[in-house]
């Protein structure tokens, strides 16, 4: 359970916290350790099953509002006669964003996490019975928005993307390295906003990214102007062609997990006692 949000438990796995009479003086921390545990090997069958379809599963972390469903509804316009596309949304409340990914008629499934900042391996289990699997090349999963959660949990993909949205600032990667690090490509997004800023440099988000937090290759884009979308189209059906072929070999690939995001979510929530006031 993160020490600030106390977010390591969802709906999903909540079923796992009951403790066994004769282990009532089992720890708090030994608790969570195991969240994490029967969540990495949920990760793994669902990995299994996504595979078996010949599907490659992409996790999509991100602040929020940073063009993640815009991204998605983009790629799906212009993918739409080479690559078939589902979606599983995550967010708080509300279905908007997968009612925007319906509305480009392709499958998508909306998990609402109530307070969880973050879509974990049982969630994901769950939605997957929502998806029909044998009908797509890609399943892109659209995380939680939040710079520091997504990036601790395996959810059983293969592949994660992040995005940096040129209003946020270009410092991001090195104020929150557990996101970038765990990155396979970043996007740096709405890119056609640049004429209108003047304290976000392409630049300094690429060596911020290469220096403090992985060698990731990062893509500069606008989904709505299209602008550098052409390098992540070629990224993504590289990706789903390299997918097949290791499919063929029985070979698979897991995503990069931040062993520094984990360690926060094995420790007990931090606790504060109320001040008197005088």
């Amino acid at each position: 359970m993160c020490n600030t949000c106390g977010c390591n438990v969802t709906d999903g796995n909540r079923h796992l916290l009951s403790i066994p009479h004769q282990q009532k003086s089992v720890t708090a921390i030994t608790v969570l350790s195991n969240l994490l545990k029967h969540n990495d090997q949920q990760a793994d069958q669902n990995r299994a099953s996504i595979e078996s379809h010949g599907v490659l599963a992409i996790n999509l972390m991100s602040s929020p509002g940073s063009g993640k469903t815009a991204l998605l509804e983009a790629t799906i316009q212009k993918l739409k006669h080479k690559l078939s596309i589902a979606v599983i949304e995550g967010d708080l409340e509300t279905e908007n964003d997968a009612d925007r990914i319906r509305a480009q008629g392709v499958q998508a499934y909306q998990i609402t996490t109530g307070t969880a900042c973050h879509l974990d391996a049982h969630l994901i289990q769950q939605a997957l019975t929502h998806i029909r699997l044998d009908e797509i090349d890609v399943l892109f999963i659209e995380n939680v928005g939040n710079l520091v959660c997504p990036a601790s949990f395996d959810l059983g993909h293969h592949r994660n993307v992040t995005l940096l949205s040129v209003t946020e600032g270009d410092d991001k990667p090195a104020k929150y390295p557990v996101m970038f690090r765990a990155s396979d490509v970043m996007l740096i997004t709405k890119t056609d906003l640049l004429p209108y800023l003047g304290d976000f440099s392409v630049e300094k988000a690429i060596r911020y990214q290469h220096e403090l937090a992985s060698q990731a290759p990062v893509l500069a884009l606008s989904s709505r102007s299209g602008e550098g979308f052409d390098a992540w189209l070629q990224w993504l059906e590289q990706e789903v062609s390299q997918h097949k072929i290791r499919i063929q070999q029985q070979q698979s690939i897991k995503p990069t997990i931040q062993a520094e995001g984990q360690q926060l979510h094995q420790q007990e929530p931090v606790r504060f006692r109320p001040v008197a006031r005088a």
